[in-house]
């Protein structure tokens, strides 16, 4: 028995130690430059989206307001004051929809993060994250124009806690914040990640989420909702599945589902939109991401 666990732990750690090699370089530049962003970029990024706000634009802010909630560095529970200001500075609600909604799905640290997972995924989280959130826009423009969409009452821009005069300590406190808040996930998706390679067949990996099925796509959307916690944990067990035989769309529907319906990011959501217009997020989430995936395998396959 002991010889058995001891075995068992000598292939738990080799493919532990194997993707941690393989990823712990992505993870580390992912924080380093998450943080630079958020120190020292963070303030021109969110006074662009002001800027939109004074712009006779139309429709085409959209995709403006969409590409500047990616490079947002905030947290969706960052993001809601912030967009409460910019509501106030004159943006309208079909641009801060695509703003929250790109924003919600990426940032830098999780670009940096996902090019862990080869460029192809990379390249499909990157569009399908800026096509997210300017679908999101035009569908808020075309049922909500004239009136409001959120609600953001009581809502008012948060202090930030990079106070420290010297820049560079200001961007070492961001850095150690940044760890603390990722490192245990980004470990334990790293440990499930290796449970997943030694005693889940990869024949089961391919008849879940392989090939171009619709059935592969609905299931990896749906796992997204109760296995997304962070980012950077999620990495790592994309990445083993996709080795194992998970499609790309199928992989694009976890990415999508996962950072939407994350319990952190719900709550926030729930605040400012209310119960039935909550619904149709949900709605929305869950039909964006079956759409993105059979779209990726058609391509892809």
């Amino acid at each position: 028995m002991t010889e058995i666990l001891q075995r068992e732990a000598i292939y738990l750690w080799y493919y532990f130690s194997l993707q941690l090699e393989q990823i712990l370089g992505f993870w580390i530049l992912g924080m380093v430059l998450g943080s630079a962003i958020s120190v020292f970029l963070k303030d021109s990024i969110h006074r662009g989206v002001r800027l939109l706000g004074g712009q006779k634009i139309g429709v085409l802010g959209i995709g403006a307001a969409s590409a500047l909630g990616i490079a947002s560095p905030l947290c969706m529970y960052g993001t809601i004051p912030i967009a409460a200001s910019f509501s106030r500075s004159g943006v309208e609600d079909d641009w801060l929809a695509a703003f929250m909604m790109s924003s919600i799905l990426l940032n830098p640290q999780l670009i940096i993060y996902s090019a862990a997972l080869g460029p192809e995924a990379l390249s499909v989280r990157l569009i399908s994250c800026f096509v997210c959130g300017c679908a999101a826009g035009v569908l808020v423009r075309a049922g909500y124009r004239g009136k409001s969409f959120f609600n953001f009452t009581g809502f008012d821009e948060p202090q930030s806690r990079d106070t420290d005069p010297n820049r560079l300590f200001r961007f070492l406190k961001n850095l150690g914040r940044n760890v603390k808040a990722t490192g245990v996930y980004f470990l334990i998706g790293i440990f499930l990640s290796a449970l997943f390679q030694r005693y889940v067949p990869a024949e089961a990996m391919v008849s879940l989420f392989g090939g171009d099925e619709a059935f592969g796509v609905l299931m990896a959307a749906t796992i997204g909702v109760p296995l997304y916690v962070c980012g950077g944990g999620t990495i790592p067990l994309l990445q083993a599945w996709l080795y194992d035989g998970m499609s790309m769309g199928s992989a694009a529907a976890f990415m999508i589902t996962g950072p939407a319906t994350k319990i952190t990011n719900l709550g926030a959501v729930k605040i400012v939109l209310g119960l039935k217009r909550f619904l149709l997020y949900l709605a929305y989430v869950m039909t964006a991401s079956l759409i993105t995936g059979l779209i990726v395998n058609q391509i892809v396959y």
